[in-house]
């Protein structure tokens, strides 16, 4: 890497640091919201009193990404192989649950809204399963236009949010326990920085629970694209016949393709981790000091994505994008905790 783009980062990446910081000592003031949401709300703010621009963007995205990713590994040194699997079996009702609700919500809500039929694929997909990483990787199946994956990113992120901003007020309200908002968190909340930063807020047990759960999720990227990616190549052979046909690219996505270019590198990194715990080369006695760097690390990156936020971005969304998005953040959220009643998981 060139050295002039890692000393452009420099500055961003102190900035979210500063504010990390200060998060910190904020969030031990008071607990029940937390660090990390402290370092998303001073960072936004500071983006839109002072508009930092050029100087700070750089190394606020990048925070936002890698620096997130790492907080993601590390905090999977503090779990096991047979947690993470058991965890992930015990979401699977609550996950699939949501998912379904979502993917035909945003089928019937946004084509009753009049919602373009990428525009509305976008946003479900991105409440279903993973936010901005799912709305990239269905964009690069689908080929929707920029102005449409616009309204999906503005969308999701506006919800996102008011996610971190109102779930752990509401869990505390609601009595969930530690594991019930984890499982929430984790399958309501539609980005991982949100995840982590909401549950995280809440306990560092839900936290935990919480980023399991999400992973999890994560991984239902790779059926969804994939899914989509044949329903387009059927769609394009119906309309040119079977006889000479040439799939584009958009539609030429095979599952070897989808997994090498969808499954995220954090996520193996996370497995790599918690085997290395799980075969006890992590001394019980780091634990404490990981998870308080850890979330730290999420503090670094939160701070950083609202560095980077732009109120017109949300602007850009439009009316009809943030209905559907509402709709279906409610519908998830409410779904999630109806399925978890049902599964006496709560």
């Amino acid at each position: 890497m060139p050295v002039s783009r890692i000393t452009a980062r420099i500055p961003g990446l102190a900035v979210a640091v500063a504010i990390a910081v200060a998060a910190t000592a904020l969030g031990r003031l008071a607990p029940v919201v937390g660090a990390p949401v402290f370092g998303i709300a001073i960072g936004a703010a500071l983006a839109a009193l002072m508009r930092p621009g050029a100087p700070v963007d750089s190394g606020a995205a990048w925070a936002g990404k890698y620096v997130l990713q790492a907080s993601v590994v590390v905090l999977g040194s503090g779990l096991s192989l047979s947690q993470i699997v058991r965890t992930g079996w015990q979401s699977l009702p609550v996950m699939l649950g949501t998912l379904a609700v979502a993917l035909a919500g945003g089928l019937l809500i946004g084509r009753a809204l009049g919602l373009a039929p990428d525009t509305r694929t976008l946003i479900a997909v991105g409440t279903a399963i993973c936010g901005a990483s799912a709305i990239a990787a269905t964009q690069s199946v689908i080929r929707a236009k920029a102005h449409e994956v616009a309204y999906a990113i503005g969308t999701i992120f506006t919800f996102n949010v008011v996610a971190v901003l109102t779930f752990p007020f509401i869990g505390h309200a609601l009595g969930l326990g530690d594991r019930a908002f984890g499982l929430w968190a984790g399958t309501a909340i539609n980005d991982t920085s949100s995840v982590v930063a909401a549950a995280f807020s809440f306990s560092a047990a839900a936290g935990q629970y919480g980023v399991v759960v999400k992973l999890t999720r994560t991984l239902m990227i790779i059926p969804i694209t994939v899914a989509i990616a044949v329903h387009r190549r059927r769609a394009a052979m119906r309309a040119t016949g079977p006889v000479g046909a040439t799939p584009t690219s958009a539609t030429s996505t095979s599952p070897a393709w989808a997994w090498r270019s969808i499954v995220p590198q954090f996520l193996i990194w996370f497995v790599v981790a918690a085997a290395v715990n799980s075969a006890g080369a992590i001394p019980a006695a780091w634990h404490p000091a990981l998870s308080q760097l850890g979330t730290f690390l999420i503090t670094v990156a939160l701070a950083g994505i609202g560095l980077g936020t732009r109120v017109q971005v949300l602007r850009r969304a439009g009316l009809r994008p943030l209905a559907l998005g509402a709709i279906l953040w409610l519908m998830v959220a409410l779904a999630s905790l109806g399925l978890q009643a049902l599964t006496h998981s709560l």
